[in-house]
């Protein structure tokens, strides 16, 4: 009989360990669950900061140059030397350059790697 009994509390803690979440994925998630504030979490992602158009003009040099594309900045230093275009790129450093990023000129795969370049939203 207690070797059933031991037998049931061990089947009991390993059916526990494999189905009750764990992590800080899941805290977090469950928080927003309860606070009825359901949105899509993901791990070790940072939270965007804010920026003011003030704040990117700033940052107008090769050396340092950031863009606002769609009302998101972007700091793009490290790519200014690789540019195909060349310096144009600098013709709207630190100012938007929504206009210039969707024109005819761009090869698709620069859509993909903008990502990289986010470093947060434009304050309205």
């Amino acid at each position: 009989m207690m070797i059933a009994a031991a037998a049931l509390v061990a089947v009991i803690l390993l059916v526990a360990f494999f189905v009750i979440p764990r992590g800080p994925k899941y805290s977090t998630f469950l928080c927003l669950l309860n606070a009825g504030q359901a949105k899509k979490v993901v791990p070790n992602e940072k939270p965007a900061r804010m920026y003011m158009k003030a704040q990117v003009s700033l940052h107008n040099k090769r050396t340092d140059c950031w863009i606002i594309i769609k009302d998101k900045a972007y700091d793009i230093t490290s790519y200014v030397e690789e540019h195909p275009g060349g310096d144009a790129i600098l013709d709207h450093a630190g100012d938007d350059s929504t206009q210039g990023f969707f024109g005819p000129q761009q090869a698709a795969g620069v859509f993909d790697m903008i990502d990289d370049f986010y470093i947060g939203d434009l304050v309205l």
